[in-house]
């Protein structure tokens, strides 16, 4: 048997983590301002994180939710603190696929309707209903296609407006990333996050907020979505959730009640899964990484805005997006292969920075000078 081949690879293998920094099979080191799609936010192997997990695998690794597991809630309870969303409810699955699915599934249980409201350049997750809700054609196969999700442009109040007065009735949910990621860093307005709300509140719908990417301290409060000072009917979770570790969520606002069979899963809140998010939430809330996503995040972009040959330099806190010239296409590979960095991109000329949320300031030094370095090189090859 061999690998289903769908993903374009780098010709790399990763053996080893620690903070910032992942090396190769070769022993090559790199700086990691990717984290694997956002997911690594305390940095690799953490001390505080391998211990937990080590511990309650001694104990028990799994057992299905048929029975009390505490685990989960001392993490509702360590997730309420941190966030500060003390009176909500916390389900617990396994990605953030499942987060957002679980929690367009709940709106329309709340709701009794069946229609979600999503936006041009969102993405959130591969799974039926998740990723009839993204806006990529080329991941939706004819199976997930429903008539149930609405597109409108992202940060349009007025087409939403109108939206809601067509159709408003029918209407089950919003579900919005108030930061896009695979869309492009793309910031959501204050004055869009409010029309959400408002229009959500005026016609008994539910407001979800995707926070997969863009939460869990990232860019400088624990949800971006609170960054707008309002509150979201739903937050859903995953990537920085377990700092690699599978796991998922969804915290619901109390008017919002659950019933036996509703939702369920075999995998999510296991043992090991508690114990790797509550490591997650003791090191973010120990070491302050919220405060510290902000100000490195801050230091950072105006590092970037200091480089004359990219642009567009948008973002909150540790989410970082900037656009990249045609005549640079090849700089997040210059960087990778010659400099020893990795960061994401967006098609078709954006490169994403998502790196762990205690990323040092001589990193971000570093990684700026690269910049300046590996676009120089690119310049001196053009011209020649």
């Amino acid at each position: 048997m061999k690998l289903f081949d769908v993903y374009p690879l780098n010709d790399i293998t990763i053996t080893k983590g620690a903070g910032s920094y992942v090396w190769d099979a070769e022993g090559q080191k790199y700086l990691d301002l990717y984290g694997g799609h956002a997911v690594i936010s305390i940095g690799h192997t953490h001390p505080h994180y391998v211990q937990r997990i080590k511990e309650q695998l001694g104990r028990i690794g799994f057992y299905s939710n048929s029975v009390h597991i505490p685990q989960q809630e001392e993490l509702a309870w360590k997730l309420g603190q941190v966030s500060g969303k003390n009176n909500y409810q916390l389900f617990l699955c396994n990605s953030g696929a499942e987060a957002n699915e679980n929690a367009m599934k709940l709106a329309s249980f709340h709701t009794g309707r069946k229609k979600i409201v999503a936006f041009s350049k969102g993405f959130h997750g591969r799974t039926s209903l998740a990723v009839a809700a993204t806006d990529n054609a080329n991941i939706v196969a004819p199976v997930n296609e429903t008539e149930n999700i609405s597109f409108l442009p992202f940060n349009d109040c007025d087409a939403l407006t109108e939206h809601f007065q067509h159709h408003g009735n029918d209407i089950a949910g919003v579900l919005v990333e108030s930061i896009q990621g695979v869309g492009g860093i793309n910031v959501a307005t204050n004055e869009f996050l409010t029309a959400i709300r408002t229009l959500c509140d005026e016609y008994g719908a539910v407001c979800i907020a995707d926070e997969v990417q863009c939460g869990y301290g990232r860019t400088g409060s624990f949800y971006a979505f609170n960054h707008s000072g309002l509150q979201a009917d739903i937050y859903t979770m995953a990537k920085g959730m377990g700092n690699g570790f599978p796991i998922g969520g969804i915290a619901i606002a109390p008017h919002i009640k659950p019933k036996y069979g509703m939702l369920g899963t075999t995998f999510g809140g296991n043992h090991l899964a508690c114990a790797a998010a509550l490591a997650v939430l003791e090191v973010i809330e120990s070491d302050k990484l919220i405060a510290k996503a902000s100000a490195t995040g801050a230091y950072l972009t105006n590092g970037l805005k200091t480089i004359d040959a990219i642009s567009g330099i948008r973002g909150k806190g540790l989410m970082i997006g900037f656009d990249v010239q045609p005549s640079q296409r090849e700089l997040r590979n210059n960087l990778l292969h010659k400099h020893h960095i990795f960061t994401g991109e967006a098609k078709p000329n954006v490169i994403r920075l998502l790196p762990a949320l205690n990323l040092s300031r001589a990193d971000a030094d570093h990684f700026l000078q690269a910049m300046k370095t590996a676009i120089f090189e690119l310049t001196t090859a053009t011209a020649n």
